[in-house]
This record gives structure tokens, sequence and C-alpha cells, in this order.
């Protein structure tokens, strides 16, 4: 029972971290990136977020975003996230290609 009861909690926890990054990419990301499960990006060089796992490691991100996605699409704008916006947004990510 004990058991269960901890997974429950890890299942709620990653829930959260997976909202929490959801709403750090609605708020940084989706103006050029398609960020949900369909849909078209809107700028042409900015790759759909749920097709990036086929282009490079979802872990490659984690340091990226530590020091700063500068050089994503020509025109992308500078992000540098802290560790736990870091671990949210990976979260999400790879929530998408589940």
């Amino acid at each position: 029972m004990v058991a269960c009861a901890g997974g429950s909690s890890a299942w709620a926890q990653d829930g959260l971290q997976i909202a929490h990054g959801k709403k750090l990419v609605e708020a940084n990301c989706a103006r050029c990136h398609a960020i949900g499960p369909a849909g078209k990006s809107t700028h042409p060089d900015a790759p759909p977020f749920r097709l990036l796992h086929l282009r490079y490691p979802i872990e490659d991100l984690e340091e990226a975003l530590a020091e700063g996605i500068s050089t994503g699409h020509p025109d992308m704008p500078e992000f540098v996230a802290d560790p736990q916006q870091i671990g949210a947004i990976v979260a999400y990510i790879r929530s998408l290609s589940r």
C-alpha cells in the first residue's frame, strides 16, 4: 500500500512539473514553435516541440537551456532558464513524445 501511495505521489509530481513546463513554453516559445501534440510552427525555422526528440537527444536541451539558447532559428531570442525551469521544460517536451 505504501508503494502505491509513493507511486501516486510521483505521478502527481511529474504532472505538476509537466504543467509548469507547458506554462513556460507557452510564455517563451509558442510565438514561433508549435508546442503541443499537433499543429505547425508559425516560424518556418522553428521545429515543433513534439518532433525535437527526432532531431537530437532531449537531454541535450538541458545544457543548452542552462547556457542560454541563442542559436535555434536565426531570429530566436535568447532564453536562459534556471535548473527548476529546465527540468520542467524537458519534462514537458518528453511528454509530447510519449
